[in-house]
């Protein structure tokens, strides 16, 4: 990897980053610096967006949304690439959609799409804080939840060339997929559990995970800020230990989980 003071440029082909866009960023910081404990620093990129930060370790970032767009609020994983036009090229050519981008964006190119079911991801060219996705110590764990964990697998193998990146394994579990990275499992794709249905939580979506040394007092913190629990839960497995899925105030799902010592 490359170095830029506190960034570096992050392998190719896996998560980088995930992020949350709000129409109020006053109350969606006040919410989880209550539940997270999370610290709040400007970004290279001005005043509306903010890289939250836990014992000086880069979180996650959070951002106002122009008024004038008004899509739900949803955590969203980055996934590091070389090459943000020949990422876009892929994504079109395996019918997923092409949101945004590639725009300039900081100090590199990003882009926004959503899989074929619809599952919403970002993808990222250039310089990224230090991140890395996982259990543990690794800021959040991320899990797709979709129709067929296959042809999940085939989409996002191919857009990121899992098969020749350096490092990274695809493992086959018998009712889910996991992609690793060396000795870390990255993220985790389930399929199967989650169907057509005129529910907004049960369509494929990512779901990120963040690791607290006690969840129901952070429920309980989500509760008192505003938040709320997640109308019928449908917790991926496998996930070591006790579990909740919450809402933001504006209803941004998240999932918290205990800590894992190492």
């Amino acid at each position: 990897m490359s170095e830029s003071a506190d960034h570096v440029v992050p392998a190719s082909g896996v998560p980088c980053w995930v992020n949350l866009m709000v129409s109020d960023l006053r109350t969606a910081q006040a919410f989880y610096a209550a539940v997270l404990g999370w610290e709040f620093r400007a970004s290279s990129l001005g005043d509306y967006f903010l890289v939250a930060s836990v014992d000086g370790s880069p979180v996650a970032g959070i951002g106002e949304r122009h008024p004038l767009f008004t899509p739900a609020s949803m955590w969203t994983p980055y996934f590091a690439v070389r090459d943000a036009d020949l990422a876009a090229a892929r994504i079109q050519e395996r019918g997923a959609t092409l949101g945004v981008g590639p725009v300039a964006l900081g100090e590199g190119r990003a882009g926004l799409a959503a899989d074929p079911d619809g599952a919403v991801f970002g993808f990222w060219e250039g310089y990224a804080p230090a991140w890395s996705p996982g259990e543990g110590p690794a800021p959040a764990r991320l899990d797709l939840l979709t129709r067929d964990v296959f042809d999940a697998s085939v989409f996002y193998g191919g857009v990121f060339e899992w098969a020749t990146e350096p490092g990274i394994q695809v493992v086959y579990r018998h009712d889910h997929v996991e992609v690793d990275q060396g000795r870390q499992t990255v993220l985790f794709l389930h399929g199967g559990g989650v169907q057509s249905s005129a529910q907004a939580h049960l369509r494929p979506r990512w779901q990120v995970t963040f690791a607290v040394d006690d969840v129901e007092l952070a429920v309980a913190a989500a509760l008192d800020a505003g938040g709320s629990k997640a109308r019928t839960p449908t917790d991926p497995r496998p996930l070591r230990g006790f579990s909740r899925t919450l809402q933001d105030p504006e209803g941004g799902e998240f999932r918290l989980s205990h800590r894992v010592a190492e």
